[in-house]
């Protein structure tokens, strides 16, 4: 997984993700959970993108967001 901005940058689309899409990122989280079970990074982000009509930066934001919380969770 490649992110193309600077972690601020990536802050910033996760801050305006519910002033922009009208959902807090849990709600987010939950439907990529209930969605379709792809491994890729890209494949998530494009579903988002077109199952929800994201713009990319959103959707990568997201997808990049539950991502580290996944993470953050396994060193615990």
């Amino acid at each position: 997984m490649t992110l193309h901005h600077s972690e601020e940058t990536h802050q910033l689309l996760v801050d305006r993700v519910p002033d922009a899409t009208g959902k807090p990122m849990k709600d987010w989280f939950a439907l990529v959970e209930q969605g379709p079970s792809f491994t890729r990074f890209e494949d998530r982000v494009n579903w988002l993108r077109d199952e929800h009509d994201l713009p990319h930066g959103y959707a990568t934001a997201i997808i990049h967001e539950m991502d580290k919380n996944r993470a953050a969770r396994r060193v615990r």
